[in-house]
């Protein structure tokens, strides 16, 4: 705000001491208050572990904390029949997912080998089920469980619906149909699969599907930098990029994953 000035005539009837008083007493305080404000930068300076010109990369900046705070992401990566020779035991991944499943009849033939494997690595492991919402999704279910039943499990592998296609079904139709699917897997196995699916694919036919843990793709944004779609508050993988095979992070840790998958 602007300061107001001294009216003309109040100003000539100031003697010449006084203004040099007035004057005088206007610079010391000027000196003081830069004295003040000198010391207040300085304070806020120490209390904030920052000072002016301060490298960013020195650990008591707030960007080099910030750095820090930015938790781990696990590696992971996901396969099928495609990819039937893919080697595990080179594999940098610390999760690894695989299909089992189509439909009501196809099963993936690399599926065993695969599912063993992963076994003998001792990474966390996970089958998934491609669905079709044309068919009875209890059929799909029992056909996914009757494969991945098939071969030795253990406690913590994951079971994974994979949506991707609506067969010309409305949005109320597959969304009612991954419901059924997912709640009757979970009622045969005591396990919440997770949902997997395209982001815009998710943020469409995914309401109400927030308590089944998300594996989303989205490979235009960097990886672990997705937002979750439709109702879900938070993303449990994030399939980034397809190339050279399909590649995946996931927030949680490797231990936290088996967490999610069968009981003991």
């Amino acid at each position: 705000m602007p300061k107001p000035r001294l009216d003309a005539a109040l100003r000539y009837r100031f003697s010449n001491r006084f203004s040099s008083a007035v004057a005088a007493a206007l610079m010391a305080g000027t000196t003081a208050m830069a004295c003040v404000t000198g010391t207040a930068i300085a304070s806020t300076g120490a209390s904030t572990g920052a000072s002016i010109g301060a490298d960013p990369a020195e650990p008591g900046h707030p960007a080099a904390a910030a750095a820090q705070r930015v938790p781990a992401l696990t590696y992971g990566q996901d396969v099928s029949n495609y990819q039937p020779d893919h080697d595990w035991a080179a594999s940098p991944a610390q999760f690894g997912i695989i299909k089992a499943s189509e439909g009501t009849a196809f099963r993936d033939k690399a599926f065993a080998r695969h599912w063993a494997e992963l076994g003998k690595k001792g990474i966390v492991r996970g089958a998934y089920h491609y669905g079709h919402p044309r068919n009875n999704p209890i059929a799909e279910a029992e056909h996914f469980l009757s494969v991945v039943n098939s071969q030795p499990a253990k406690p913590g592998d994951l079971l994974v619906l994979d949506l991707e296609t609506t067969n010309g079904r409305s949005v109320a139709e597959v969304n009612a149909w991954a419901k059924a699917w997912l709640s009757h897997v979970e009622a045969r196995t005591g396990t919440k699969p997770l949902f997997y699916s395209g982001w815009h694919f998710a943020d469409t036919y995914g309401a109400g599907l927030q308590d089944y843990p998300l594996w989303v793709a989205h490979y235009s944004k960097p990886k672990g930098q997705v937002a979750p779609p439709a109702d879900w508050k938070s993303w449990t993988i994030h399939q980034y990029s397809d190339r050279p095979i399909d590649q995946n992070v996931s927030a949680l840790t490797p231990d936290q994953l088996r967490s999610l998958g069968r009981p003991a």
